[in-house]
């Protein structure tokens, strides 16, 4: 039994330190958006797979880093509305 809520409070921990390890009431746009940012970030990060993509694209480098970072704002779209619980 104590294991279970050492586990549970280090979850508990990991989420509200981390924003995209999610939680209970994270919806699937929420979910999606982090896991676009995430790779976008990564993408920025990685000097050799940045350079792949501008020449994949025939872009420089500088175009390449500016919309993906244009494109972690919403890489999803705009949130939908949350339906009424009523």
């Amino acid at each position: 039994m104590g294991d279970r809520y050492n586990i549970h409070s280090q979850l508990e921990h990991l989420q509200s330190k981390y924003v995209g390890t999610g939680h209970a009431d994270t919806s699937k746009w929420e979910w999606s958006s982090n896991i676009h940012r995430d790779t976008y970030a990564s993408y920025l990060g990685h000097f050799d797979m940045l350079n792949h993509i501008a020449l994949c694209e025939n872009e420089s480098k500088a175009r390449v880093r500016f919309q993906l970072l244009k494109r972690m704002i919403q890489p999803c779209g705009p949130p939908h509305e949350k339906m009424d619980e009523s």
